[in-house]
Order: structure tokens, then C-alpha cells, then sequence
């Protein structure tokens, strides 16, 4: 399919990024890692209906990586694009070996999309970073430098926010606490898609849901070490988000499912045993109180609709709460005993074996 308006574009990119190649250092990050075929950095960027800033994007990203002398990869995962975002990609992969582009069938979410990028990623380190120019590509060193400090995961802070205040900054502002509240890991912004990752933190995380901006918490969880770093945040160049402020519910859910599956999946008694006994409390109470009504007072307790309601609505409560809890448990056993994916690829460009050199 092609793309008019591209070609000058797309060939000043081929002459800028084999012009970097031949200016390459000998000596450092990409001459250790290339021994093995390996790039020391994979780059994983979920896009969906961002023509408008794919090539930039590239372009930024390029000369960013080139001039820091990292042996790289990029990954582009395109979310089911309805525009002509994966036909710029797949000239852009063409001319590119180091540009690995996956496409999913249909639009499976921002964290499917990060999930088939870390599953093909075959650097040391990865970093995430959005394709709407938002983020910075000259950030990219910087959050790797704090990596190498000693961290585990680097996760970039939009200190300087430039979305609007009440539709964006406000509300994100309320979810940034509320996180760093409930999980323990105090960050001022878990929505930032710019983070820095070392590849074996990734190994043992599995995402669903709206779960890849919980990855500095899980993996806190998990024993490693987590800092931030605030990295440039401009306005929006084209369009509107894609992944929008709608997501907020979703993501206040998959809060909770985090909570517990990281604090009791392997003790669900500690959350249900407790229910359990206070309901069976109540309910004796309840009994008891009703029992002395009775048998003592001597008057009819058959007609009580307040009462009966009040248990009838902590019993369900209690239930519906289990049921959601017992059906993320299966959903885990389902996809990950089968080692099944959440997202089905439709074609990959450039594919590499992560397994193999």
C-alpha cells in the first residue's frame, strides 16, 4: 500500500541513519553487545492511528540512538491501526533491519501492545516510550544513564505536564496518589510511558488488563529497585489520544486486582476468611437478636423487609466481591497455564528469534 507525500522523507531518513552506521564507535555499548548479534537496547513503541507522527517519531528516535552509539533495536507495535500507520511502518522497516514492526489483527489495547513488544525484545534494557511525540526521544540517554546507576527500573515524570488540567493532569493526578498509596511505591506518575526497564525484570510479569503502567509497582514487589526521573512532556502535535481518559475505571479495577493478586494469591484465605467470619458474625447477631425478639419479647419477627434487606445486600456484596476476585484467579490459569497471549499477531516485519544470536 503506498503512502504519497513519504518518499522524500523516507529517503533522507535511509542516507541519515547509514551515514550514523558508518560514523558508528568502535569501542563501547554496541561493539560489546554485537559480538552476539545482540543490541544492548530495545525501544518498544505501541502505535494506534498515529500517521501523522510516525515519521518524526522515527526520525527523532534514529538520530537520538545513533549519536548515543547504542547498538538498538525498535520495536512498533501497531494496535490494529484503521489508517495508514502500518503501511509508513512497513516502508520504514524496509529500509530499516533494526526497525522489527508487529501487527495485530485488531485493536487489543496499549497493554497488549507492550506485552508482544517485551515478548520479542532481545536487549539488555528496554525502554517504552508513546508514538505521539509527546515524549521526548532525547530523553531516551538520560533514563538509561539513571538505569545504570544501579536501578532496575527507571520511570519517567511528567513533571511539566502539558495536557489539559481537568481532563487529564487532575484526574491522573488523583490516580498517581491513590497508587502510590495502595502499592507502597510512591511515584508522581505511573501514567508515563517513557520508563527504562532491565530485560530480566520483564521475565516473570504477565499483563492484562491496563496492568503495564503497574510495572515499577509489581516489579517493586518482586525485590528490585525503582527510581524516577522527570523528562520533557510536550503538547499533543496531531490528533487526540488515542488511549483516553475513559480507561480511568478500568485502571481503578485493575488497582484492586493488582492489590490482591500480589498481597494474597497464594493465601486467599487472609481475604476471604475474614469476610466469611464477619458475615457469620452478623448473621449470629442477627440470630441471636431476632431469637430474643421471639422467644422473650414474644412478637413476630416475620415481617422485618429493613433487616432482611441490610443482610441481603452484605451477603451479596460479599459474593459478587469473591466471584470478581475467583474469575481474575481462573482468567490466570486459562492464559498463562496454556501459555496462551492476550493478543493475536497478524504479521511481523524484521522478525528475530529473541532465543537465538
Amino acid at each position: 500500500m503506498a503512502v504519497p507525500g513519504k518518499g522524500e522523507r523516507l529517503v533522507v531518513m535511509q542516507e541519515r541513519q547509514e551515514q550514523a552506521v558508518a560514523n558508528e564507535p568502535s569501542t563501547g555499548i554496541s561493539a560489546l553487545t554485537r559480538a552476539d548479534n545482540r543490541p544492548y537496547l530495545s525501544v518498544v513503541v505501541p502505535i494506534y492511528n498515529e500517521e501523522e507522527s510516525i515519521p518524526a517519531l522515527y526520525e527523532r528516535l534514529v538520530a537520538v540512538l545513533d549519536t548515543a552509539g547504542y547498538a538498538y533495536e525498535l520495536i512498533m507495535v501497531d494496535d490494529g491501526s484503521s489508517d495508514s500507520s502500518f503501511a509508513l511502518l512497513q516502508q520504514l522497516a524496509q529500509q530499516d533491519e533494526r526497525l522489527r514492526v508487529v501487527r495485530f489483527r485488531r485493536n487489543f489495547g496499549q497493554t497488549a501492545a507492550f506485552s508482544a513488544g517485551f515478548d520479542r525484545a532481545r536487549g539488555e534494557v528496554i525502554v517504552t516510550i508513546d508514538a505521539d511525540l509527546q515524549n521526548d526521544p532525547a530523553d531516551i540517554p538520560r533514563v538509561i544513564e539513571r538505569l545504570n546507576e544501579g536501578y532496575d527500573v527507571v520511570s519517567g515524570w511528567r513533571a511539566n505536564r502539558q495536557d489539559v488540567f481537568w481532563k487529564r493532569r487532575l484526574p491522573s493526578h488523583m490516580a498517581n496518589r491513590l497508587i502510590s498509596w495502595s502499592t507502597g511505591v510512591a511515584l508522581h506518575d505511573y501514567g508515563c510511558s517513557l520508563k527504562a526497564y532491565r530485560t530480566d525484570v520483564l521475565h516473570n510479569i504477565r499483563l492484562y488488563g491496563e496492568l503495564h503502567r503497574f510495572i515499577p509497582a509489581i516489579a517493586s514487589w518482586q525485590g528490585v529497585s525503582v527510581a524516577e526521573l522527570p523528562v520533557e512532556h510536550h503538547a499533543r502535535q496531531f490528533g487526540r489520544s488515542k488511549y483516553g481518559i475513559n480507561r480511568t475505571l478500568r485502571v481503578m479495577l485493575d488497582l484492586l486486582t493488582v492489590r490482591f493478586l500480589l498481597s494474597y494469591a497464594t493465601r486467599p484465605m487472609q481475604v476471604f476468611g475474614p469476610v466469611g467470619l464477619a458475615s457469620s458474625a452478623v448473621g449470629a447477631v442477627l440470630g441471636f437478636y431476632l431469637s430474643y425478639v421471639r422467644l422473650i419479647l414474644g412478637r413476630s419477627v416475620g415481617r422485618r423487609p429493613l433487616l432482611l434487606l441490610s443482610v441481603l445486600l452484605i451477603l451479596l456484596g460479599a459474593q459478587f466481591l469473591g466471584m470478581g476476585i475467583l474469575g481474575e484467579l481462573v482468567m490466570r490459569v486459562y492464559y498463562e497455564g496454556q501459555q496462551k497471549p492476550i493478543y493475536v499477531v497478524r504479521e511481523e516485519l524484521n522478525a528475530k528469534d529473541a532465543s537465538n544470536a
